[in-house]
């Protein structure tokens, strides 16, 4: 019998998902999904193809229900059971696929400054990115009407009032925990402990909380020592793989890494946050938390 998940990271992206992600898949108790992002929720029986310059996002999701469930046929002994999406966030579609396929999973969600993830987001993708923050920033409309992923969405993904306020108008409050990015950062072990309790696991576990920042592009450095370096897969690619082509992915790579990224300007993080100021203090009540410095 195919045991479904009980609980689910729900976002946002750039927010510490990995990190926490990786935290609970060390708890003996836990059964966290070996595809850290399905999207099942969020993309179900669609049939994918997002226009953006990296297309993994259409060959690693997930769309038919029997393949997300095949996603837990290893859980044995585990009593949470969970996935990491941060799409199911942004996605208005997902809010109501979990609430027919799981009623009663406990939601968590970790929020970032949305300024902070929105310029996170960028320097993620810049290796493809064309634009400057700002311009990229004023090609986002364009981008979402050709239907460019969700990463993609620098300024929009941010309006987390929004986002959430969907799920606590489908779920019991009692079902969602919201943390903050900086919670994670600042005492990752009292979070982790809140984080097991709630979803029913020992408290008391302490699992390696080597932080797990995505924004490193830890992935990208990995290539870098592959083009570089003399290992197997660097024999392989090197068989299989056109050197003008491994030449150019070499470049694309070691430009990524070397690139040192100056603050945003000012006008444009100013602009933000005028443009998020209304969701801000929304999303203050909502969770009962000061997001005071998310403004200044």
């Amino acid at each position: 019998m195919t045991r479904l998940p009980n609980f689910l990271i729900i976002g946002a992206a750039k927010s510490g998902t990995t990190s926490l992600y990786d935290y609970l898949n060390q708890h003996p108790q836990v059964y966290m999904s070996p595809v850290k992002e399905p999207r099942f929720f969020a993309l179900e029986g669609e049939k994918l193809n997002f226009q953006n310059p990296d297309q993994a996002i259409n060959e690693t999701s997930i769309t038919t229900f029997s393949d997300y469930c095949s996603l837990f046929d290893n859980v044995t002994h585990e009593t949470a059971i969970g996935e990491a999406s941060p799409l199911y966030l942004y996605s208005p579609k997902a809010v109501e696929r979990i609430a027919h396929y799981l009623p009663e999973a406990k939601l968590i969600a970790i929020l970032r400054n949305p300024v902070d993830r929105a310029y996170s987001c960028y320097k993620h993708l810049i290796a493809l990115e064309r634009f400057s923050f700002a311009e990229a920033l004023e090609q986002e409309d364009k981008r979402i009407q050709q239907n460019w992923a969700h990463l993609w969405h620098y300024r929009q993904g941010g309006y987390y009032y929004l986002q959430l306020k969907r799920y606590f108008d489908k779920f019991s409050p009692e079902q969602i925990k919201v943390y903050l990015f900086d919670d994670l950062k600042a005492e990752p072990a009292k979070l982790l402990e809140d984080v097991y309790s709630f979803i029913g696991v020992d408290s008391s576990f302490i699992p390696d909380l080597t932080f797990k920042n995505v924004s490193n592009n830890p992935k990208v450095k990995s290539l870098q020592n592959i083009t570089n370096g003399h290992s197997f897969l660097r024999s392989v690619a090197q068989q299989v793989i056109p050197y003008s082509i491994r030449k150019n992915i070499a470049e694309k790579i070691r430009q990524w890494n070397s690139k040192e990224f100056t603050p945003m300007p000012q006008d444009t993080k100013e602009q933000l946050v005028e443009g998020y100021k209304q969701d801000i203090l929304k999303l203050q009540e909502l969770i009962d938390r000061d997001l005071s410095h998310w403004l200044r």
